[in-house]
């Protein structure tokens, strides 16, 4: 056993100690130790507390400790998952089989003493659960929800519209909440301008925006600074610049008038946050979240739409704009080309102009699309 390992047995369970009960003892021990091993790699407690609060799930479920499970057990608690009223997806399925098989590797481990601690103690070790012909094979490339798609052109005209119009429909109804409208019609409009994630658009600060001097034209509202982007298990956040592109200069307006006419009225002081909330704080994913869904409902499109689809639709959009790929991959903050690949759902217009074009290359400008 070694004896720096963070989450090593002897590290997380007292010493000379007898419990009256031991084994409920060694199981916060181990989701303890386990814990730690993982704050070692530096990943952030909104990982490692979900990952814990499953393994407890299991443990409740089967009424049995980690080192009394067995194959059938980890198929029986997916199974219930999987029925009820919200059965999970695949994909959740899958992440769930790949967590518990992390933490009974870590378990496993010679390193950490788990297996010693639980021959000597109740005279059986952990062993895991899920394995080649009871796992969720990964087959596809996307497994996400097919209800999630990028927005239409008129679908986004229609969004836009409902957003602008419910300022007005407050005010006249007589109640507050006219200004928070204004906001949110603008981080909407923003947040499609620039493909950004929820949480990106949040942490997004005054200082963010920037000129870019290949686009004066765009004045202050050239590029957009991602400090925040989605990080990698155990890495910090990522970073990148999103450009205004021409085809969305009517956000360089609407950005201005946040900045200098509808921001002020919120009375944000030295508060850095670029959208900012009646109480002079940042305004939270979820907030972003809920303007969504009202302008959503208020437009009446599908309701499987969500905000994320904002950002199906700008990377779309970009695509059938003509962008290259590589360029709509550095905007939006892709590793690889193929994740980019899956947001994209180009119409069949645009598909078929690719198609006239090459046809046109290949046989002459005789070539005739009716043909």
């Amino acid at each position: 056993m070694s004896t720096q390992a963070p989450g090593s047995a002897h590290l997380v369970l007292a010493r000379n100690v007898v419990y009256l009960d031991p084994a409920p003892a060694v199981f916060e021990a181990m989701t303890e130790g386990w814990a730690r091993q993982q704050s070692a790699r530096f990943l952030r407690s909104t990982t490692i507390d979900p990952r814990v609060r499953l393994i407890k799930r299991l443990e409740e479920f089967t009424g049995l400790y980690p080192w009394q499970w067995t194959p059938a057990d980890g198929e029986a608690f997916i199974s219930h998952l999987r029925s009820g009223d919200k059965p999970i997806q695949m994909s959740t399925a899958r992440s769930y089989e790949v967590t518990i098989g992390l933490f009974l590797e870590y378990l496993l481990d010679g390193r950490y003493g788990w297996t010693h601690v639980c021959a000597e103690r109740f005279g059986e070790v952990p062993q895991q659960v899920f394995h080649e012909g009871n796992s969720v094979l990964h087959v596809v490339e996307y497994e996400g929800d097919p209800r999630r798609r990028p927005l239409d052109y008129d679908e986004i005209q229609a969004l836009f519209d409902a957003a602008d119009a419910r300022p007005g429909t407050i005010r006249g109804q007589g109640r507050k909440g006219a200004l928070c409208a204004l906001r949110d019609a603008a981080v909407l409009k923003t947040i499609y301008a620039f493909g950004t994630r929820r949480t990106e658009s949040s942490r997004l600060d005054l200082v963010d925006l920037r000129r870019n001097r290949k686009a004066p034209q765009f004045g202050g509202f050239g590029s957009a600074m991602v400090r925040f982007g989605k990080a990698s298990k155990g890495s910090p956040p990522k970073r990148r610049t999103v450009l205004t592109v021409p085809e969305m200069d009517w956000c360089v307006d609407v950005l201005d008038q946040w900045v200098s006419e509808i921001r002020p009225q919120f009375s944000p002081g030295r508060h850095p946050a670029l959208w900012v909330t009646e109480r002079a704080g940042r305004l939270s994913p979820r907030s972003i979240n809920e303007a969504f869904v009202a302008a959503r409902e208020a437009a009446g499109l599908d309701e499987d739409l969500d905000l994320h689809c904002l950002r199906h639709s700008y990377i779309t959009h970009l695509t059938e704009f003509g962008y290259p790929a590589r360029f709509v991959q550095e905007q939006v903050g892709h590793s690889h080309a193929a994740t980019t690949a899956i947001y994209m759902g180009v119409s069949n217009e645009y598909r078929n102009k690719l198609l006239e074009a090459s046809m046109k290359t290949r046989l002459g400008d005789d070539w005739d699309v009716t043909t």
